[in-house]
């Protein structure tokens, strides 16, 4: 098996919505904003290369939406999807899978693109699977009116019109269930209705993809919940329960949503559980840096 960072392109996001209620002199410091109170934020997609298989975790915002819906978002960097694939030898036409952690524009809109004349989207990934679960495909078709803004139609339907649209299947006991994929997840429901958490064994290391439970490594202590997460309390037991595990099995949190700290890992502490380590994606993944 291979890993590969995949950069989509970074943005900016409020920096208060991202902490919530915790005040922005406390978490400035860790995640400092601009003028406009904006922080940064990646789109830091994994590959999974194993055997003949090419799994794409999360696919960023994609490039389709308009520039005024992009405007709100302050892009920023060079990085982009086809970039980072040509980086590492492989193109769009290769990936065998792709598997949403959940259905926010930030984590699927790349999944769907434009048809060639512009009438209408088709599948970015024409030979992929999309994996994402049936609650959550209910949850993100039926939006409630708090996350309808972050579940647009045009990033899901396609999916589903293509016949390439699979539901991973629960087993509803483990705390990490096995998936179709031959990863673990851990299926979380305090930011959106069954998010997935997938964890992935690579050389004796436990590698966990962190999407929206953790955002960056600011959001750390307990109470760090983003603003936008629906269930913020059922988010501060997952995280709870996520942290710990984290520590004491001696993780390896890749972090999609924090340009600034690629890979952590975390260590119990007289103040609950806090960062340890950092790690550029080269570190911990440079056997298979081209």
């Amino acid at each position: 098996m291979n890993l590969y960072p995949i950069e989509t392109g970074n943005f900016k996001l409020d920096g208060g919505a991202m902490f919530g209620v915790v005040p922005k002199t406390i978490w400035n410091k860790t995640n400092p904003a601009d003028a406009n109170n904006l922080i940064d934020i990646a789109a830091r997609c994994l590959l999974i290369e194993d055997g003949n298989r090419l799994i794409l975790i999360d696919t960023g915002m994609g490039n389709k939406q308009s520039e005024k819906f992009f405007g709100y978002y302050s892009l920023w960097g060079t990085h982009s999807m086809d970039q980072s694939l040509a980086q590492f030898g492989f193109h769009r036409d290769d990936i065998t899978d792709v598997f949403l952690t959940h259905l926010h524009f930030d984590h699927c809109g790349g999944a769907v693109q434009w048809n060639k004349d512009k009438t209408g989207y088709e599948p970015a990934f024409k030979n992929a699977k999309f994996w994402t679960n049936e609650n959550h495909w209910k949850w993100a078709t039926e939006p409630n009116s708090r996350e309808k803004a972050s579940f647009l139609s045009e990033n899901i339907l396609p999916m589903q019109e293509s016949g390439q649209l699979n539901f991973i299947k629960r087993n509803e006991t483990d705390f990490l269930e096995k998936s179709e994929l031959d990863f673990g997840i851990f299926f979380v429901d305090g930011h959106t209705e069954k998010q997935m958490i997938p964890y992935i064994q690579y050389k004796g290391k436990t590698i966990v993809f962190c999407a929206d439970l953790l955002p960056t490594a600011g959001h750390i202590p307990i109470p760090y919940v983003m603003g936008y997460d629906t269930r913020p309390l059922l988010t501060m037991d997952e995280k709870t329960k996520f942290m710990n595990a984290a520590a004491d099995n001696n993780y390896y949190l890749f972090m999609e949503h924090d340009a600034h700290n690629p890979i952590i890992t975390v260590q119990h502490t007289e103040k609950g559980v806090r960062i340890s380590e950092v790690f550029s994606c080269e570190d911990i993944l440079k056997s298979n840096i081209l």
